[in-house]
């Protein structure tokens, strides 16, 4: 028999937190992309705040995935940096309305939070408008809650940072060519530290011009200058 939970939040991707919370306390370790969710009603807020009205979801789950637990438990030794990485992005996707399981690799720079399920898609958005917006939000809340030993947080999904790469590797080339045929400084959008990096490293070697990072994060850009 199927499992479901019925949740109410002020809006539709609040319910769906508040279920999905309630799923993963009765199954822990449950596969959230195997989650799917009945809107009942999206909710009223009402003039002036008079007859609000919750947003009602539920979230039901085959009796399969129910009685079965996923292999990506969080480990035993995930370090609490990862561990709230882990919490804060799933939670952004999934107050968006997203199903995707999140598995997260901490490296000695920067923790990467890859997003697996149907949805990519929509998570990934046009021109990975979403994932990066949702790359931003984690960044922003890690470096306000840890301002001195945080690291980077990479949100990947199907590959899309790797493409990513190879567009900034491109983007890097044409900025520097513009730099050195215009003879001014180039400045590019802000980029996270691991992208701003990506740009460094693939003008390192580049002929005739330097980089460097400027500004604050989490708006820190990339600068490349014509060498005199």
């Amino acid at each position: 028999m199927d499992m479901q939970v019925e949740a109410t939040g002020e809006t539709v991707g609040e319910a769906k937190w508040s279920a999905l919370r309630e799923l993963e306390r009765q199954r822990p370790g449950l596969d959230k992309s195997a989650v799917r969710f009945q809107v009942v009603s999206e909710g009223e807020r009402g003039l002036l705040g008079v007859g609000f009205t919750p947003a009602r979801v539920i979230a039901i789950v085959a009796a399969d995935a129910a009685a079965a637990v996923t292999a990506a438990l969080p480990p035993d030794d995930e370090s609490d940096l990862a561990a709230e990485a882990r919490e804060l992005v799933q939670r952004i996707i999934d107050c968006i309305g997203v199903n995707a399981h999140v598995d997260v690799e901490e490296g000695d720079v920067a923790i990467t939070v890859s997003c697996t399920g149907p949805d990519l898609g929509m998570l990934i958005g046009r021109h990975g408008q979403t994932i990066d917006a949702i790359q931003y939000l984690a960044n922003a809340a890690m470096y306000r809650g840890h301002s001195d030993d945080r690291k980077e947080v990479v949100v990947d999904a199907a590959g899309y940072r790797d493409r990513r790469r190879a567009s900034l590797e491109a983007l890097a080339v044409r900025s520097a060519e513009r730099a050195l045929a215009g003879a001014e400084a180039v400045e590019l959008d802000p980029m996270t530290a691991v992208e701003r990096k990506v740009v460094h490293i693939r003008l390192k070697e580049f002929d005739g011009v330097e980089t460097t990072s400027e500004g604050t994060e989490p708006n820190r850009f990339v600068v490349i200058r014509p060498v005199a």
